[in-house]
């Protein structure tokens, strides 16, 4: 019998995957499926369909029962609660928690990532999704688990290459992506959208709409996903065309700027910008320190046998094709602001000729911040390289074809192409009627990327037809929007007492 397990505060056990599951789920081959210690009580109702997906003989439960199953929810978690925010008395400071997530990093980095959370309520933002995490854990859900972003803002919403080179726009950025609440996602999308809005003088009003919009998309989305079949569900996808004809006019110029600058993004491109040709070495990628450097021989040499490796990890055809050029040159390059600190490489590989050329991105790859929240401390996914990779294939459409993972170093990393005609929608200065329809798109993309993975219908029914989940989230959004901004005040604060390093100049 399949289940669905709904987190409702307390501690107990949680089954793990049964053992047919195990390998794909980051357990070793062979491991028995076991009960360990997490941070909720899982209450669990029979009949809805957490099996595992690893069966063509079990009956798929009906819509109607899975809504029918999200309705009843709403007795153990009122749609009104999901508004309720007040900082508990323990919360963890927010500064120990931006040092914490500095664990691991390359420390002579760290400074550039404080100086870039700094810069702005927003800024600071992009680099907390540890901080979101913790809060939104001890908060009301209902314990639908799909795969989720765990990043989900604005800005990591982007225009992207298709394999047949069309320009698609979806969720892009996947480092924090895992199981995990359908509603973290909502809150820290929709917090980025107040926030952004009042940095960029918008009306609290404004936000609101965008705020409500976004809420109201993914709403709507979901339910209209909930009545396709599920294989039509997974060929939904936005192209730049279909964006622009849904964007209103305030958001159509800012769509067609981004995708113009997107298509310039590609390899053959960024090979003058990046890169020099030297007599003796041949073309190399030129050092821009401390934001573009070289990494010691030896580092080298092992992120060129960890990109062997890495063909094994993808499909047979795309592997052929990219053994047919050759790695010349390797370089450290400091990427975002949350991931700064992170180990990022990229790779200059070389065809057939000096103008045939693809740039692999290797970036580090850590546990989700939500994985702790969801099974505890005991880690669920034996390469953290492979579950980004694995759930950024779940959540989006379509996806890069070179996407892969690789081990060098003891790092995990996952792999992916560097400049594929990569570009976003800048949130910075955009008008509160453009933020609005963005809002709206970044929503309806939500509920698309929740609605591939699993539990459409119970969201569905969950959230009924009413805005009374849209009316509490944006209760919420406003409240934490609120929190954000203290909480980057309190960062900066601490770097003018120098209590934490910062380079404001990155």
């Amino acid at each position: 019998m399949s289940v669905l397990r709904l987190a409702v505060g307390g501690r107990t056990g949680r089954t793990l995957p049964p053992p047919g599951r195990a390998r794909r789920a980051g357990y070793p081959r062979g491991v028995p499926p076991i009960r360990t210690e997490g941070p909720f009580r899982d209450v669990v109702i029979a009949g809805t369909d957490d099996g595992g997906f690893s069966s063509l003989r079990q009956a798929a439960i009906p819509r109607e029962e899975r809504r029918a199953l999200g309705k009843r929810l709403r007795e153990t978690v009122p749609r009104s609660s999901l508004g309720d925010w007040e900082p508990p008395a323990d919360r963890v400071d927010p500064v120990e928690q931006v040092r914490a997530a500095h664990e691991g990093r390359l420390p002579e980095l760290v400074p550039i990532r404080v100086g870039r959370m700094v810069a702005s309520p927003y800024a600071f933002l992009r680099g907390a999704a540890a901080t979101h995490a913790a809060d939104f854990a001890a908060l009301p859900r209902t314990g639908i688990t799909p795969v989720v972003c765990g990043d989900a803002h604005l800005g990591n919403f982007g225009f992207y290459a298709s394999p047949e080179r069309n320009l698609v726009f979806d969720l892009n950025d996947f480092d924090e992506a895992h199981p995990g609440a359908w509603e973290w996602d909502l809150r820290r999308l929709t917090t980025s959208a107040w926030v952004a809005g009042r940095q960029n003088g918008a009306k609290e009003g404004h936000c609101e709409d965008a705020v409500l919009t976004c809420l109201r998309a993914y709403r709507e989305q979901v339910h209209r996903l909930a009545e396709l079949p599920l294989v039509q569900r997974s060929y939904e996808r936005l192209d730049v065309e279909a964006l622009r004809g849904t964007s209103g006019s305030a958001l159509q110029d800012e769509v067609d700027r981004a995708a113009k600058r997107a298509r310039r993004r590609t390899s053959d491109r960024a090979l003058p910008r990046f890169t020099e040709e030297h007599a003796e070495r041949g073309r190399r990628i030129v050092e821009e320190p401390p934001l573009i450097t070289h990494p010691p021989q030896e580092v080298a040499e092992g992120l060129a046998e960890a990109l062997d490796v890495y063909l094994g990890t993808l499909p047979p055809h795309w592997a052929r094709m990219l053994a047919g050029y050759r790695l010349v040159d390797v370089a450290h390059k400091v990427v975002g602001v949350g991931s700064v600190g992170l180990r990022a490489y990229v790779a200059l590989c070389e065809g057939s000729s000096p103008d045939d050329v693809v740039f692999l991105q290797l970036k580090q790859a850590r546990r989700s911040v939500l994985a702790p929240w969801v099974h505890g401390q005991v880690p669920r996914h034996e390469h953290q390289g492979q579950r980004v990779v694995e759930y950024q294939q779940a959540l989006q459409t379509v996806s890069d074809p070179l996407l892969g993972w690789a081990t060098a170093g003891g790092h995990q990393f996952y792999v992916r192409q560097f400049r594929d005609m990569k570009g976003a929608i800048e949130v910075d200065g955009i008008d509160h009627e453009a933020l609005v329809d963005y809002a709206g798109v970044c929503g309806a993309l939500l509920a698309k990327g929740h609605a591939r993975t699993s539990g459409a219908s119970t969201i569905a029914g969950y959230l009924g037809s009413s805005d009374k989940a849209d009316e509490a989230l944006a209760r919420f959004a406003r409240a934490y929007a609120d929190q954000t901004e203290a909480d980057h005040a309190a960062l900066v604060r601490a770097v003018e007492r120098g209590a934490l390093p910062a380079d404001r100049d990155r």
